[in-house]
Formats: structure tokens, C-alpha cells, sequence
């Protein structure tokens, strides 16, 4: 492990000179083999000032040590991104919950739409919208207790019709017997098939519905 650890940090350190020679046409290493020839050929009746050539290393060792700090700030980022990489992957066969307001429809089975109530509530109401906004299909799911519920969705609108697969955006709406609004809060739950991490963050895929790693509020091994 140490010498895993000794061998990234060497490798590490040549980049980061490499990258220093290519963008100032020099690194520390050129500059003492600069230093040792001047010397070498330097007038014995005027010598070159010693403490200029001192202060000129200092900074070229400056200059090539933020260049290392450069590199390793770099691996670590790359360490992250695989990291996040693989627990996306870990993820394949896993029921997840997610913040979100979507919903996958997959033509002829019906679908399981999730939210979480504040608080009791003696009305709630589901509203399954198209792409461009419109209420298509209105569930009215009746009184319901507070946390975590769901309704099932049949897959048609309100007329009847059966919808084509995809992902619906959805809200939903709650009043107390008083008539006050209860809060609302929208998920996305499902299993995870497949992963995209082709981007930045890795895009994980629930039936129809595409959801950012990063929106993942808990996981689970599924039934």
C-alpha cells in the first residue's frame, strides 16, 4: 500500500512538471541545469551574484510546487468521480426514493404514484399532467393518513383512453376536515434498471423516469 501510495504521488509529481515545462517552457530542473552551466562558464574576475540565482529557485520551486498541488487536487477529484461512478452502479436492482414529481407509465400495467403528506388529511388529490402542463387523468384518493402514501394510476385519462408508455409529471394537492391545505411533497420511487454516466453526475434510471444520483434521499433492497 505505501509503495501504491509513493508511486501515485512520483507519478503525480512528473505531471505536474511536465504541465509546468509546457506552460512556462521551464521546470526546476532546467532551471539548476541552467545554473550549473552559467557557473561552470562564469568569469572568474566578475562571478555571477549568487543570492539572485537563490531567489530565482525559490520562486521556480514555488511556481512547481503549485503545480503539484494542481495535480493532486485533480486525482483526488477523479478519485471522487469514480467513487460516485460505482455507488450509481451499486445502485442496479435497488428500490430508491427520490425528491421529484414524475411518475413512469408503462402502457397497460399500472403505476404507483408517491408523495408524503404533513399531515393527515380527509381529501387528496392526484393530477396526472401531459408534457405541456394539462391535467389528463384526476385521481381522487380520499383521506389519508400523514407520511409517506401513494395512489395507483390505471394508465388512462380522464376519458378513458389508455396513455402510451413514458414518464408523467404529477402534483397533488391535500385538505385537512377544515378545509386547510395540508403540505405536500412529491417522490419518485422505484426500482433503479440502468445507469447514464456519460455527465458530470451520473443519471439513474427508475421504468421511465431519469433522476440525478444526487436526488436519491434513500435506498433499499426492494421486495
Amino acid at each position: 500500500m505505501i509503495s501504491d501510495v509513493t508511486g501515485s504521488a512520483a507519478t503525480d509529481s512528473t505531471a505536474a512538471a511536465a504541465a509546468m515545462k509546457k506552460a512556462t517552457g521551464m521546470n526546476k530542473d532546467d532551471f539548476l541545469k541552467l545554473f550549473v552551466t552559467q557557473l561552470q562558464n562564469q568569469d572568474p574576475l566578475n562571478p555571477q551574484d549568487s543570492s539572485q540565482f537563490i531567489s530565482q529557485l525559490a520562486q521556480i520551486t514555488q511556481v512547481e510546487q503549485a503545480y503539484n498541488t494542481n495535480s493532486n487536487l485533480t486525482s483526488l477529484l477523479n478519485q471522487g468521480g469514480n467513487s460516485m461512478t460505482m455507488a450509481s452502479v451499486s445502485l442496479i436492482g435497488k428500490e430508491v426514493k427520490a425528491s421529484g414529481s414524475q411518475v413512469s407509465l408503462t402502457s397497460g400495467s399500472p403505476s404507483s404514484v408517491n408523495f408524503n403528506l404533513g399531515q393527515s388529511a380527509d381529501q387528496v388529490t392526484v393530477n396526472i399532467l401531459n408534457g405541456s402542463g394539462s391535467v389528463i387523468k384526476t385521481i381522487n384518493a380520499g383521506a389519508m393518513g400523514a407520511g409517506d402514501g401513494s395512489v395507483s394510476w390505471d394508465g388512462t385519462n380522464n376519458l378513458g383512453s389508455q396513455l402510451s408508455s413514458g414518464a408523467y409529471s404529477f402534483s397533488v394537492s391535500a385538505k385537512d376536515a377544515q378545509g386547510n391545505t395540508v403540505t405536500t411533497t412529491p417522490m419518485i420511487k422505484g426500482k433503479v434498471d440502468g445507469v447514464d454516466m456519460s455527465g458530470a453526475t451520473p443519471v439513474l434510471s427508475v421504468g421511465n423516469v431519469k433522476l440525478s444520483l444526487t436526488d436519491v434521499t434513500a435506498v433499499s433492497t426492494g421486495g
